[in-house]
């Protein structure tokens, strides 16, 4: 069994999980797929508000919600004839906003480090 070592934890991680995270960010490396999980950071939505709220049509949207889905990044839930969306857990949000934050910082504008002033 191969594996790599996590200096910032002096353990040993499993290459597997390696390869993995590779299929992860391989995944999210698409606009639309990111979009998408920001969209569900704040919970559970149909198909049709996740399309309005990325902008795309719903069957694309749908293509891309059925990648996720194999991916085990979202999960869904079947209300008669809706089916919604969520993140299957909380760490795909948070790579997101994680890559999105390092974005902000490669372009020098970390908006999240800002604090906001009460006017009175």
């Amino acid at each position: 069994m191969q594996h790599v070592h996590d200096t910032s934890h002096g353990e040993l991680v499993d290459a597997q999980f390696v390869e993995l995270a590779v299929e992860v960010f391989s995944m999210l490396a698409e606009p639309t797929r990111v979009r998408i999980v920001l969209a569900l950071r704040g919970g559970e939505l149909p198909v049709n508000t996740i399309a309005a709220a990325v902008d795309k049509a719903p069957a694309s949207v749908s293509q891309h919600l059925a990648k996720l889905r194999l991916a085990r990044i979202v999960a869904t839930r079947q209300d008669g004839t809706r089916v919604f969306y969520r993140l299957a857990n909380e760490h795909a949000g948070q790579l997101v906003t994680d890559a999105i934050h390092q974005a902000e910082h490669a372009l020098g504008q970390p908006r999240h480090h800002q604090t906001t002033t009460d006017p009175t």
